[in-house]
C-alpha cells in the first residue's frame, strides 16, 4: 500500500487534525443514501444512511462506522462512502446510537463497547439481504466498536464478514482518556465533552425520570463524565471498569479476519504505544501501518484527488484487496 506523504503545511498534528475537519471536499458523486432503521437490541434502533448498487446482493457492501461525537455525515464518512461507492460497492453510514439526530430511537446512551450493534447490523445485512462480502471500518471510537467486534466473533465470524478496519481506533480506552486530559488537549476534551453533556440534556427530556443531571455543569474531563454517566447508564461499575472491558486492545488476539489498522505516530489523544500490545503486534491476520505524522483521523496528503485523504483511500484500498466481487 502506498505510505503516507503529509500535506506540507500540515505537519503539526494538531493543525492536520483540525483541516480535516474543515478541509473541503468533493461529494459529487454521492447520491441521496436511502435512511434504514437497525434494530440492535429491543428497544433500541440506529439509523444507517445506505447506498446501494444495483442489484446490492452482486456488489460487496461496505459498512462505515463514525467516532465519539459524529455521525454519519461525519467528513471522513462521507469522503470514504463516495470513494467506496464509485469503486462498486455498496456502502452504509452508521449512526451510533443517538448521533445524527436519533436520540428518539433509543432510551440508552452510547458507549465503546456496544461493539453488539455491529454484530447485529452484519447479521441483518447476512440473513435478510443476503450479502455475500460485508466489510466494517471504523474511526476513532467507531475503529474500537469494529475491532471488538471482530475480536468477539474470533473463529466464529461469518464467512460473508471479509475484513475490517481501523483508523486511529481508541483501542485503549484509559490511555486515551489520559491523554485527552493533557493541557495540549485542552480544545478537544472541551468539544467532546460539550457535546456529551448537550446531549444527556436532550435524552433527559426525551425520556423524563431516566437520567440525573445533577453535577453535570462540575464535570470537566471526560473521565469524570464517563464515571458517573457513561459506565453506570451502560451498566458498568465506573470508569476504570467501563474502560477495561469496552477496550478493543484486550481481545486483539482473538482476531481472526483480515484486519487494517491505520494509525499516526503523533495522534494527539490515541496514544501510539497502545498499538504496540502483543496482540495486535502477534496477530499475523492485522495489519498495521502508522506513519510518522497524520494528527487524529487526518491523514491529509501531498497529493491531490483521491489520494488526498490517504487513509479513507487505503481502507477502500483494502477492502478491494479482499473482494472477489470487487475484482470482478
Amino acid at each position: 500500500m502506498r505510505g503516507f506523504e503529509p500535506h506540507p503545511l500540515l505537519r503539526n498534528p494538531h493543525l492536520m487534525t483540525l483541516a480535516a475537519h474543515f478541509w473541503p471536499r468533493r461529494l459529487e458523486g454521492l447520491p441521496r443514501a436511502v435512511p434504514r432503521l437497525f434494530q440492535v437490541e429491543p428497544g433500541s434502533r440506529i439509523l444507517g444512511q445506505c447506498h446501494w448498487q444495483s442489484p446490492p446482493e452482486r456488489h460487496p457492501t461496505l459498512a462505515l462506522v463514525h467516532g465519539l461525537e459524529g455521525s454519519s455525515d461525519s467528513a471522513y464518512m462521507l469522503g470514504t462512502a463516495r470513494l467506496a461507492l464509485a469503486r462498486g460497492f455498496n456502502v452504509l453510514r452508521l449512526n451510533q446510537r443517538n448521533c445524527g439526530g436519533t436520540e428518539d430511537l433509543t432510551p440508552t446512551l452510547y458507549n465503546s463497547g456496544l461493539s453488539g450493534d455491529c454484530r447485529a447490523v452484519l447479521s441483518e445485512l447476512i440473513e435478510r439481504d443476503a450479502l455475500p462480502e460485508i466489510f466494517f471500518a471504523g474511526y476513532s471510537m467507531g475503529g474500537n466498536l469494529v475491532l471488538k467486534m471482530a475480536a468477539e466473533l474470533g473463529t466464529h465470524a461469518p464467512l460473508e464478514l471479509r475484513a475490517v478496519s481501523a483508523v486511529a481506533p481508541a483501542l485503549d480506552l484509559a490511555a486515551c482518556a489520559d491523554a485527552i486530559a493533557l493541557p495540549p488537549n485542552f480544545l478537544y476534551q472541551w468539544y467532546f465533552l460539550r457535546g456529551l453533556k448537550a446531549r444527556l440534556h436532550r435524552k433527559a427530556r426525551l425520556f423524563p425520570g431516566h437520567y440525573a443531571l445533577d453535577g453535570l455543569r462540575r464535570m470537566r474531563t471526560l473521565r469524570e463524565f464517563d464515571d458517573a454517566i457513561t459506565a453506570p447508564c451502560s451498566g458498568y461499575r465506573d470508569a476504570v471498569d467501563y474502560y477495561f472491558r469496552a477496550s478493543a486492545i484486550r481481545a486483539a488476539a482473538q482476531i481472526h479476519v483480515p484486519t487494517l489498522i491505520l494509525t499516526a505516530q503523533d495522534d494527539p489523544f490515541v496514544p501510539f504505544a497502545s498499538f504496540g500490545a502483543p496482540g495486535v503486534i502477534a496477530n499475523r491476520r492485522i495489519s498495521l501501518m502508522a506513519p510518522p505524522r497524520g494528527g487524529h483521523c487526518g491523514f491529509i496528503s501531498r497529493h491531490a484527488g483521491e489520494e488526498r485523504f490517504w487513509a479513507e483511500a487505503r481502507v477502500v484500498e483494502f477492502c478491494e484487496q479482499h473482494s472477489e466481487l470487487a475484482a470482478g
